[in-house]
């Protein structure tokens, strides 16, 4: 059996406030708006650990398969930590997992899983990923990728 991840096996936190106009008809944040959560959280930790700048540009991450089981509801107002980290590195991709939690309680309101590619804009096609860019992962994740 797989343990849960917690916030403890993550380095990367990712705070956002849940605004009234992101609620629908139903009264709750829209499944939409989760999904922007992950994508800020997921530029936010690219820029921190991975390329530095995020430009469709050279060679350069981009989005390949997302998933994400929602938990709960969530309600305005409040505010989630979005929690990152690598899991695998493979030859031109890179695993990554998120949870989203409530930020005054810590329960776990989604998680996600998503595969981003290294990518060579030029060629336009993927690209290995530079061992720089994999010796960085290492040193900042607190659980090294499989």
């Amino acid at each position: 059996m797989t343990r849960t991840p917690t916030p403890g096996d993550y380095v990367h936190r990712h705070r956002e406030v849940l605004r009234w106009g992101d609620m629908d008809s139903f009264g709750h944040v829209n499944n939409v708006e989760f999904f922007r959560y992950l994508e800020s959280a997921r530029v936010e930790y690219a820029m921190t650990v991975l390329a530095g700048n995020v430009s469709a540009s050279g060679q350069n991450i981009i989005l390949a398969d997302l998933h994400c089981a929602f938990r709960r509801q969530l309600r305005w107002p409040g505010a989630v930590d979005v929690y990152t980290r690598t899991v695998r590195v493979g030859r031109s991709s890179i695993v990554l997992h998120q949870i989203m939690c409530l930020a005054d309680t810590g329960e776990v309101a989604a998680s996600a899983d998503t595969v981003l590619v290294w990518f060579d804009f030029d060629a336009q096609q993927p690209a290995p990923v530079p061992d720089r860019i994999r010796e960085r992962i290492g040193e900042y994740e607190r659980l090294p990728p499989g």
